[in-house]
């Protein structure tokens, strides 16, 4: 079993005992087919479909854990803490996968279990995808292409912002995270959530999408963001940027070297708490076996704290 599976709390939620029920498969990188797991407690968010996409939603296992691809209906799952343990403060989890699927386990649900566990309600955004082949053999095939390293960044790359639009579009993925926020605020009275302490989270591209909508939702009002692991360069910073709390490693392929989305909170007079981590590569989630990057999740919630995100406002 997956070091992440075997440090679980004993008290996991229906999605998570589905998990345990499972065969344990070799912790590897090998692309394994696995039935849907069920998601009774998952709500529509009723954006529509995904134009060309001819395959259906399908999931497959890998490094021992679920994942999704081909979604075309995004739908909200909520996590909430025990009755009397809430705080108020809420958390939209975003998975991450290249925007070609979605790290349930690793970047999802165990990720809003712990956030529940602190007395946050947490929620995770199953957003819409970009079509992959509809066979896992050619899905497989896709995955294992050669790929060209990144080149690395210039000085060019850490004081300009990229020009024009995202090179992938995130429509579909920015209307998902728009009605996930609208939905918590609706519902906020049933969920025990405080609307002005809502922040959002996100893992590789879900750390994208977490950036994407901060600059540009006209409609979310985030309280805080914690892109984590995501694209380090410089974005353009907007007047009512929330305070970011960001993470990766020197040995994510995503670093590079880069520093240009801090530099830019900074320069903009946002607050920002950065932690460059030695090692931990790319999506170890909420950790892997002796890496230093395992102790992030804590410092988030102290972050939390120490800004007033755990308390209610006085008078509020």
């Amino acid at each position: 079993m997956s070091y992440r599976l075997r440090n679980l709390p004993r008290s996991l939620s229906f999605v998570l005992l589905f998990l345990f029920a499972l065969p344990v498969l070799a912790q590897d990188g090998t692309i394994y087919p696995l039935e849907a797991p069920p998601e009774p407690k998952a709500i529509p968010l009723g954006t529509g479909g995904v134009d060309d996409q001819p395959a259906g939603e399908t999931w497959f296992r890998q490094w021992g854990d679920p994942m999704a691809r081909n979604i075309t209906r995004a739908t909200l799952t909520p996590f909430l803490p025990e009755p009397g343990k809430a705080n108020g403060a809420a958390v939209i989890v975003a998975p991450g996968g290249g925007f070609r699927w979605l790290s349930m386990g690793n970047e999802g649900w165990e990720v809003a279990e712990a956030l529940a566990k602190q007395g946050i309600a947490a929620f995770v955004l199953k957003y819409r995808l970009h079509p992959t082949p509809e066979s896992l053999d050619d899905f497989s095939a896709w995955m294992n292409r050669p790929r060209t390293p990144p080149a690395p960044a210039s000085d060019a790359d850490q004081d300009t912002p990229p020009p024009g639009p995202p090179r992938t579009d995130l429509s579909n993925q920015l209307e998902d995270a728009e009605a996930a926020y609208a939905m918590i605020v609706q519902r906020a009275g049933e969920w025990g959530v405080d609307t002005d302490r809502i922040g959002m989270i996100g893992f590789s591209a879900g750390a994208g999408l977490t950036m994407h909508a901060t600059l540009n939702s006209e409609t979310m009002r985030l309280a805080f963001i914690g892109p984590i692991y995501g694209g380090m360069g410089p974005v353009e910073v907007p007047e009512d940027a929330p305070p970011m709390f960001n993470v990766i490693a020197t040995d994510d392929f995503l670093f590079r070297g880069q520093f240009g989305v801090i530099d830019s909170w900074f320069k903009a007079g946002k607050p920002v708490e950065f932690h460059l981590y030695q090692n931990g590569g790319h999506g170890f989630g909420l950790g892997n076996p002796n890496r230093t990057s395992n102790r992030w999740f804590d410092a988030f919630i102290h972050w939390l704290g120490v800004n007033g995100f755990l308390t209610a406002a006085p008078g509020g």
